[in-house]
């Protein structure tokens, strides 16, 4: 099959940057021909406001290169990962001029929230589901404490229900768990045709066997954005409070660096190790104790969950969203109340305190969750079937298309 993948890249690297670069390799590493079309945020720095704003709602940029593009290529499918600010929903209305099929990742609330995460002041907000205009969202400067860029997402969530262009200009949806699913289905896609496909690890880690043994660090870490969402307060308030508490490593960077350095540099039990490759980060996570995502807003998924889970180890976890679906209590790991430092403190010395042989049938566990439903192959069936059904229908709605008809194919594990 050929592809189109295409990726509006954040200015500060995060997982779905990391994901849109994975499926790009899983599916070249399966045999299919991907073309990569791309814009990055640092283009926004030095254009007007009104410019961006206005791209954001449709680009003739990205529309005329991906029309070019896309008449020379002649793909199967267009997949977007994320289209916001510059690629826009105008990257749609290429594919439909030209006959490609359309499937678009959903690996945030933006269609929701015009901060992207259903998050404010620290706790969850959920006050623009559901509404004609997003006005709470302007009223509070969501993205990025800017009320006239809220006021554009608003416009732009208002625009796409209102021009139909879920039901009419996409193909396929798909997010990541059933929670992010129903989360997202109040924006108004048609349920059909949102699929759930998790992210997967690739290539596999294993188990990183080595002189230490797995897990024998002794020590928890994070791994991830270091930004006020993903709970780094209430890592550093139960490590405040514990007298004896454990070893931790932080990995990661982000607006929150400089908090992290201090904290670090006052607790010689806290060491902090940047931004790190995926392939240095692994081993640290394998030979870990557990793993902390202590996140405050819902997740759509949390990927460092199955990084974590494919080294065979446990995870502490908010108890919210995503991450109550994807951990499971007692067995892959454990949940705690979002916010709550105490409650942290109490689970760490909880799993640091647990023998060695139940220990070890955590960690087994673990590694059975990646196995059964995380890895590169099973992804790919799964990401392919998806591609399937968007052609589909495509072919169903007579949308011109060079590609042959594909049989009908059950979508299993990829519920509708």
């Amino acid at each position: 099959m050929k592809i189109v993948a295409c990726h509006n890249y954040y200015q500060i690297r995060g997982g779905e940057d990391q994901s849109f670069e994975d499926e790009v390799a899983l599916l070249r590493a399966h045999g299919d021909e991907v073309i990569t079309y791309t814009r990055h945020n640092d283009e926004v720095d030095g254009a007007s406001k009104l410019g961006v704003a206005r791209d954001s709602l449709f680009s003739r940029k990205t529309y005329r290169e991906l029309t070019e593009l896309l008449t020379r290529e002649r793909p199967d499918i267009l997949h977007c990962t994320n289209t916001f600010p510059l690629i826009s929903p105008s990257a749609y209305r290429a594919a439909r001029k030209c006959g490609v099929s359309v499937v678009q990742s959903l690996r945030n609330y933006r269609l929701l929230c015009a901060g992207g995460y259903l998050l404010r002041d620290g706790a969850v907000c959920e006050k623009c589901v559901g509404k004609t205009f997003a006005w709470p969202a302007v009223l509070h400067k969501c993205y990025r404490g800017s009320a006239a860029g809220s006021a554009v997402i608003a416009t732009l969530q208002t625009s796409n229900r209102v021009r139909g262009v879920w039901h009419s200009d996409v193909d396929a949806f798909y997010t990541l768990t059933e929670f992010a699913k129903q989360k997202l289905a109040t924006a108004g896609l048609p349920s059909e045709r949102v699929f759930v496909k998790p992210n997967c690890v690739t290539p596999d880690p294993g188990w990183f066997q080595e002189s230490s043994g797995p897990g024998e660090g002794n020590y928890a870490v994070f791994v991830g954005r270091l930004s006020p969402e993903k709970g780094l307060d209430t890592i550093i308030s139960a490590w405040r409070s514990m007298p004896n508490a454990p070893q931790l490593k932080i990995i990661g960077d982000g607006p929150e660096e400089p908090k992290v350095r201090a904290f670090a540099a006052e607790h010689a039990n806290v060491e902090f190790l940047g931004r790190l490759r995926l392939n240095d980060a692994l081993p640290i996570v394998g030979r870990a104790k557990c793993l902390l995502m202590p996140s405050l807003w819902y997740e759509t998924f949390g990927r460092t969950l199955i990084e974590a889970f494919a080294t065979g180890t446990p995870v502490i976890a908010s108890r919210l969203g995503a991450m109550a679906e994807v951990v499971t209590e007692n067995r892959t790991g454990l949940l705690f109340t979002p916010g709550d430092a105490q409650d942290l403190a109490t689970k760490v010395n909880h799993m640091f305190a647990m023998p060695a042989n139940e220990m070890a049938t955590w960690r087994a566990a673990c590694r059975r969750e990646y196995e059964t439903l995380y890895t590169p192959e099973r992804n790919y069936e799964l990401l392919h079937q998806i591609y399937t059904r968007a052609r589909q229908h495509a072919q169903r709605n007579a949308i011109p298309s060079r590609v042959l008809p594909v049989t009908a194919a059950k979508l299993d594990h990829c519920p509708s």
